[in-house]
């Protein structure tokens, strides 16, 4: 062996020190080829190319996640990058691959977000009209400009708010935090009924009780206490508002003096009582707080309006219709005083309606601890007024004095000096011609849950009202309108307010039943009237989203509500569908129940000026009816099955049936 020499030595050390060299090389060189954008998105798409091919791969959530989060990381490592908007939109698709296996809301709500945000940083993206259409297809709408803004705020806002709360150095300074509050507050203010307004008010909230503490000022204290309040006060049902738990809603001032009072000053003071203007009133607010009134919406065709006052909890209020002053130069008005009541700040004060009816309805701080609303009447025919619960509001229907589509109709026959045939068809609304259909529900009403996971009944109504649709379409020959054609919230009263200023002849309110049990099924169809028994009454609760104590306060005034309503005809219609929905489905399926025609008092039925019912399809509580109403087939039978009920009650007293009818000599005989 030779011996190891000193020259030798170092080149072995040179060796190691090449070989380190070159190592360190290729490690740091690699990887960015491995990182890069394009790289990145190559090695999702792979990795989500084996996941489509395997089924059972996709049963895992994890396996989701890991090809979800590669495409995302595609946007986070060049988020103004030509990759970037191609991630995020796969991303969004992975999310709802995920959503139809896992059943999750939070899953679907993840796409809609990826979507939205390619929409809203990538304006000119080629995967913008792909994100707008899978919006669409999921019923949810692009942002608008304004939620757009209120976004790229709340993303500043979180910003300043991380870097502020990384610093205690800049915790100490009061400027530091209003900065970061300024972005919250112009979230709220730009669009203060917005889907992101409870969280920009939690926000603005959660950081005036931070600064408060190291401040340790009142003011501030009271501005935490302030918005929390608001917060509560107009969404009472976001989870914003249930992390707040048990913190108190007082703490938000109320200033005495209110700019608009003026605009009602004309109707002080109060006129004297007359027999042609008695005021109407209800049972007050016992709760010794003040009510929020903040909302005032109408909807209105030339012969019917609907005004509705929506208010934060229940409280009392009168009303009182004012003669015509030609001295004054005033028109005929009708006002409504909500007692124990402020009005909330952003309320928009006056809208304008301006039909055949009505000019404007205005709401105003009449006292204190009144809000007065005014309504300008050109001409009329009747009025309703009553109250709805959960959440409280006043409503208001105006009728016109006459029906354009039936004024060329004759009430009286010229020859025997009685109601014509035709006339008694139009006056019990027999001669159809469009037809309204109302799948229950929407948006952040869900329904009832179905027996399987992911099953709720906002999505199975709509999937059968729209089939429904095209069958009156198609197979009747008449028009046919759905009250929301997406996964949108509407308001009980909104609905019936559709069906009115759409003039529909008929009214069909789809729905499913559900009790706790899922031992119960069956098939039931309402109309409106008092309750024909509990059964119907816990039904009318659901569905009112509402409590059995409500609807027996309700049923005290239905006897006023319903003397224009046709409750008559809303029972023949009612029968004739529930015969033939359990006829017809009996034919195919097993184990059909009919439980029968029912009465109670269903909010999205009160005002309705043609003959309605509301179907309880099946019950979906009840594992076979569950899995039934979620089949295309079922569902296609079922709506034969109101068909043919429409069919039969057009038939049996439609126009052509009176003058068929016999004769009284020859029904003597």
């Amino acid at each position: 062996m030779m011996p190891f020499t000193a020259k030798q030595g170092r080149c072995n050390v040179v060796c190691r020190l090449l070989f380190v060299l070159l190592l360190t090389v290729l490690l740091t060189v690699q990887p960015v080829f491995a990182v890069t954008p394009k790289g990145q998105y190559l090695a999702a798409e792979k990795a989500y190319g084996q996941l489509r091919e395997s089924p059972k791969l996709q049963k895992y959530r994890d396996r989701w996640m890991v090809c979800i989060k590669k495409f995302q990381r595609v946007y986070s490592l060049d988020p103004a990058g030509p990759w970037a908007a191609a991630g995020l939109y796969r991303s969004g698709v992975l999310y709802l691959g995920l959503a139809r296996h896992s059943g999750l809301e939070k899953d679907r709500q993840s796409a809609v977000d990826a979507f939205r945000k390619v929409i809203r940083e990538f304006p000119k993206s080629r995967y913008t009209p792909k994100s707008r259409t899978q919006l669409k297809r999921l019923g949810k709408k692009a942002l608008s400009p304004s939620q757009a803004k209120v976004a790229e705020l709340l993303k500043k806002g979180y910003a300043v708010r991380k870097r502020l709360f990384a610093s205690k150095k800049k915790q100490k300074y009061r400027d530091q935090w209003n900065l970061c509050i300024q972005y919250f507050e112009k979230a709220y203010d730009t669009d203060p009924q917005g889907p992101r307004a409870a969280e920009a008010l939690y926000m603005v909230g959660t950081l005036y009780e931070g600064l408060s503490k190291k401040s340790f000022l009142d003011k501030d204290k009271i501005s935490a206490a302030t918005y929390f309040a608001r917060l509560k006060q107009d969404f009472p049902q976001s989870p914003y508002a249930d992390k707040l738990g048990g913190q108190p809603a007082a703490g938000r001032t109320t200033d005495s003096k209110d700019p608009v009072a003026g605009l009602i000053a004309e109707n002080r003071p109060e006129p004297k009582p007359s027999q042609s203007s008695s005021p109407k009133d209800t049972e007050p607010n016992t709760t010794g707080s003040l009510a929020a009134i903040h909302g005032l919406r109408f909807w209105s065709n030339p012969n019917y309006t609907r005004i509705v006052i929506d208010a934060d909890r229940e409280t009392g209020f009168s009303h009182r219709l004012l003669k015509k002053d030609p001295s004054l130069k005033k028109p005929q008005r009708l006002y409504i005083d909500m007692r124990k009541s402020r009005l909330k700040k952003n309320l928009q004060r006056i809208i304008p309606i301006n039909d055949k009816l009505l000019s404007d309805a205005r709401a105003g701080q009449y006292t204190n601890e009144t809000v007065r609303v005014v309504v300008d009447i050109k001409s009329f025919k009747n009025y309703k007024i009553f109250s709805l619960k959960n959440p409280f509001r006043v409503v208001l229907d105006v009728w016109g004095d006459s029906d354009t589509r039936t004024a060329a109709i004759p009430s009286i026959s010229p020859s025997t000096g009685k109601l014509s045939p035709g006339a008694i068809a139009r006056q019990l609304a027999l001669g159809v011609s469009r037809i309204v259909i109302d799948p229950g529900h929407g948006g952040k009403d869900y329904g009832a849950p179905g027996y399987y996971k992911g099953v709720h009944e906002k999505d199975i109504v709509l999937q059968i009202a729209k089939r429904l649709a095209k069958k009156v379409e198609s197979e009747l020959k008449y028009d046919a309108i759905l009250t929301r054609t997406t996964d949108h919230y509407l308001t009980l009263e909104e609905r019936t307010a559709i069906a009115n200023t759409q003039n529909a002849d008929l009214f069909v309110s789809i729905h499913t039943n559900a009790v706790r049990s899922s031992k119960p099924y069956g098939i039931e169809t309402y109309f409106l009237n008092l309750a024909t028994d509990d059964d119907a009454v816990l039904v009318a609760a659901r569905e009112n989203a509402t409590s059995a104590k409500n609807i027996s306060d309700l049923e005290s005034i239905l006897n006023d509500l319903m003397q224009n309503a046709k409750i008559s005809e809303s029972g023949r219609l009612a029968a004739m569908v529930q015969s033939e929905i359990c006829h017809g489905l009996k034919k195919k399926y097993s184990h059909i129940r009919s439980k029968g025609v029912k009465k109670a008092p269903f909010y999205v039925l009160l005002g309705a000026q043609m003959p309605s019912i509301l179907v309880e399809t099946s019950f979906i509580s009840n594992p076979r009816e569950c899995k039934r109403l979620g089949s295309p087939k079922y569902q296609e039978a079922l709506c034969d099955g109101i068909i043919e009920g429409i069919r039969k009650y057009i038939k049996e007293t439609g126009p052509a049936a009176f003058f068929n009818a016999p004769n009284d000599s020859s029904a003597k005989g």
